[in-house]
């Protein structure tokens, strides 16, 4: 290796060294984006249904329950309340608008998985872990934010910790400690997320 490439190797490390340091608690990892809080086409606040009015998730996230995504509410479920309830607030005219118009609106995607994992959410929701084991405190937030990193380490130590789902007849996961019939193992089998 010449000396003036080996300048050139020493530079870029510095220099990656240096903003890494400069941008401090704001710096993630490659795919880690933790912390990641975009603002929204709708200034939607998570706190004000989810917390203060106790909406459940699965209200809006309906296809949680049934699919492997979770989904993003179509805006005739905001209209189920909004209609009715501030109707005439600014927020809500972009989802009146949006409607009259036949077109989505454009949320920014917080929480992404790579494209070579998988994800299930039904098969969590069925086997009773809330969305804030994943999500974090959601009914606490203002602006959606990314809580924890979705990294693959994390999903492994979840499914060590949460090895055992046990299952009533039919099926529905049992919270209390009551007799059953049958167990469910939550795999560690790299073929479950990476097929």
């Amino acid at each position: 290796m010449s000396l003036t490439t080996a300048k050139i190797i020493s530079l870029l490390v510095t220099i990656t060294g240096a903003v890494a340091l400069l941008r401090g608690a704001s710096f993630h990892w490659f795919n880690n984006h933790q912390g990641y809080a975009p603002a929204q086409p709708i200034a939607f606040s998570h706190k004000l249904h989810a917390g203060d009015n106790q909406i459940p998730c699965l209200y809006c996230h309906w296809a949680a329950e049934k699919s492997s995504v979770a989904g993003i509410p179509a805006a005739s479920i905001c209209m189920n309340c909004h209609s009715q309830i501030r109707k005439d607030a600014p927020e809500i005219q972009k989802i009146v608008r949006a409607l009259k118009e036949n077109r989505p609106i454009a949320w920014v995607r917080v929480h992404d998985l790579p494209d070579f994992t998988k994800f299930n959410h039904s098969r969590h929701v069925w086997a009773g872990i809330k969305c804030q084991q994943c999500h974090g405190p959601v009914e606490t937030m203002e602006r959606i934010s990314q809580f924890r990193s979705l990294s693959m380490g994390m999903c492994v130590d979840c499914h060590r910790t949460h090895r055992v789902v046990t299952v009533d007849e039919s099926g529905k996961p049992i919270i209390t400690r009551e007799p059953t019939r049958e167990k469910l193992m939550a795999s560690t089998d790299c073929s479950v997320c990476h097929h």
